[in-house]
């Protein structure tokens, strides 16, 4: 019976989060078009620097590595508190940005930034390690917990949208509350799943890490 309760509320949720996609596909179109722009742009800027700056990023990483690889203990409790002080001041910073008419260009920019930071780091580790190490460096650094942070934020930039394109159609109050108390429920959701992002960055992806620091 449980069970059986379980399968129905799984089937439930897939729907629900189908639906959402399918009635706000162009949004979610925009909103990955401008991630991948952010990408590639890292790309693009780590392929353009000079050599004392690119000296720079290879002494950061180079130091990381070795730090890890001798006596440094991760302090997994300093770092999941970092970790889920960032997310709630990115999940609360879009929620309120979301609700202003003009918040709309600074959320997608917030979607440019972090995709360039994820470009940014997997191309400089390549630049600086080679394709397989600086490939599983991104495996076993970034990959884990962005699986779902970059949904949960893509998410958040869509459902700002959709309380955008709300107000601007229909201007009765009611309708603008309950599409903000929608909006606010999305993110307390999103920031649940954020949550996971921290616990799955702490807890996997270091663990990753430490357990294939001598292949770097």
């Amino acid at each position: 019976m449980r069970e059986t309760t379980r399968k129905k509320e799984r089937l439930k949720l897939k729907n629900i989060i189908l639906e959402n996609i399918y009635y706000n596909l162009k949004a979610y179109c925009i909103v990955t078009i401008i991630f991948l722009i952010g990408i590639i742009a890292g790309v693009i800027f780590i392929n353009h620097i000079n050599e004392g700056q690119m000296g720079e990023i290879k002494e950061y990483i180079q130091q990381f590595i070795t730090a890890i690889k001798g006596d440094y203990e991760i302090n997994k409790g300093e770092l999941l508190k970092k970790s889920l002080i960032e997310n709630f001041k990115l999940a609360l910073g879009m929620w309120f940005i979301g609700l202003s008419v003009i918040g709309i260009p600074i959320v997608l920019g917030i979607i440019l930034f972090r995709g360039f930071c994820i470009g940014y780091t997997v191309s400089s580790a390549i630049a600086i390690l080679g394709l397989q190490k600086g490939s599983l460096f991104f495996v076993t650094t970034i990959l884990a917990q962005n699986i779902v942070f970059i949904p949960v934020i893509i998410t958040l930039a869509v459902s700002g949208m959709k309380l955008y394109k709300s107000i601007m159609k229909d201007k009765r109050k009611e309708n603008i509350k309950l599409e903000i108390v929608r909006h606010t429920i999305v993110s307390i959701i999103l920031f649940a799943l954020l949550v996971v992002s921290s616990l799955i960055e702490v807890y996997i992806s270091t663990n990753l890490l430490t357990a294939c620091i001598g292949f770097f």
